[in-house]
């Protein structure tokens, strides 16, 4: 769990563009292992940002679909009402492919929704006329951007003008709550999903001699849990515990409805909603760890998507300066189950550009 990958049971997964920065998470592998050239693709699951996330800082084409579209059967469940699973490539067309295999009614899984998948591939390259791309506010005045990324935003509204999209305002005005809900109902449905990982159910047993039951799932999901998984889970229990269940959990659920209410209203002036992926370029390894606070706001473009389960995609808009140039991506939000034209958007983008033609120098060569 995480934006940056450092809390693997394993080991650190480093940024293919910079080892010495994160790739971004919590799916940084998968991202880490497509731009390092081990895979042709790769699959994530994004909760708040987790596909779109990586993408955005290893240089990717990541999806998120809405929610229900591609089942979760199998994944291992952290949100329930957050999570869902999508595709990392190098371009929108292999995305597009990807959402296509990915997608349908899965009678395994009670969230997917029986809805007729489209021809994600056929359509993509098919450009939006009258397109309205809609810029919120409320993203524009987010603390803490950095001005590369915010170049690198204006630079891709430009080239949206340039292709004939009209550039309206929009407001989103509960946007300034979505961290603060998130970090609520995300780590109260961690803690219920996690309980069973108790040693006896599910999940890693202590090979330490125990006195009684209680003992045996304290000890067990201590050493199972790295200290991430278990903030969240001791977050979560005491949001719901009781006396706290409506000031907490209640209320945030509130708030989600209100930020859901918020897109479908902007969505009727605009096709889709232009923004930073993430408020900075990747990160050195190690910079925020001492810091959660931090950590989670790295989250805050993209967080509001899951909550109001629509669907996002990030793609590559622009690179930072410097000896070592670091990725920066480019957000797309869409309604429920616009998937198809968010492709199209994204690919009226990318054949604008270069880019997604980009690659880090993973062998010493040069990057090119």
């Amino acid at each position: 769990m995480g934006s940056s990958t450092e809390n693997s049971a394993f080991k650190t997964t480093r940024n293919p563009w910079d080892t010495t920065r994160v790739p971004g998470g919590s799916s940084g592998g998968s991202a880490a292992a497509l731009a390092a050239g081990m895979c042709v693709a790769s699959v994530g699951s994004d909760t708040g940002g987790s596909i779109r996330q990586p993408a955005s800082l290893c240089g990717l084409v990541g999806l998120k679909p809405t929610y229900g579209r591609v089942s979760r059967y199998g994944l291992v469940a952290f949100a329930s009402s957050l999570d869902q699973i999508g595709p990392f490539a190098w371009n929108v067309p292999d995305c597009a492919l990807l959402t296509q295999i990915l997608s349908g009614h899965d009678p395994k899984d009670a969230t997917s929704v029986p809805q007729p998948v489209p021809d994600y591939l056929a359509s993509v390259d098919q450009p939006i006329s009258g397109l309205r791309i809609g810029i919120a506010r409320e993203f524009e005045l987010t603390a803490g951007m950095d001005p590369a990324v915010k170049a690198a935003i204006d630079a891709s509204i430009d080239v949206y003008r340039s292709l004939g999209a009209e550039i309206v305002d929009v407001t989103l005005p509960h946007t300034e709550y979505g961290i603060a809900a998130y970090y609520v109902i995300a780590p109260c449905e961690c803690s219920s999903n996690l309980a069973r990982y108790d040693g006896v159910h599910y999940g890693h047993r202590t090979k330490d001699d125990v006195k009684d039951i209680v003992e045996l799932f304290s000890k067990s999901r201590a050493e199972g849990f790295g200290e991430e998984v278990q903030r969240r889970i001791m977050i979560g229990t005491y949001a719901l515990s009781s006396g706290y269940y409506d000031a907490y959990y209640l209320k945030a659920l509130k708030m989600r409805k209100l930020i859901a209410d918020d897109f479908d209203t902007a969505f009727k002036r605009c096709d889709a909603i232009l923004s930073p992926t993430a408020p900075t370029p990747a990160f050195k390894a190690g910079e925020k760890t001492g810091d959660p606070l931090q950590m989670y706001l790295c989250d805050v473009f993209t967080v509001t998507c899951n909550i109001a389960g629509i669907a996002g995609i990030s793609l590559p808009c622009g690179f930072t300066t410097g000896e070592k140039p670091l990725p920066i991506g480019l957000q797309l939000l869409g309604p429920n189950f616009s998937e198809e034209k968010l492709l199209r958007i994204a690919r009226m983008y990318e054949k604008a550009t270069d880019w997604h033609t980009r690659r880090p120098d993973v062998d010493g060569g040069g990057g090119r």
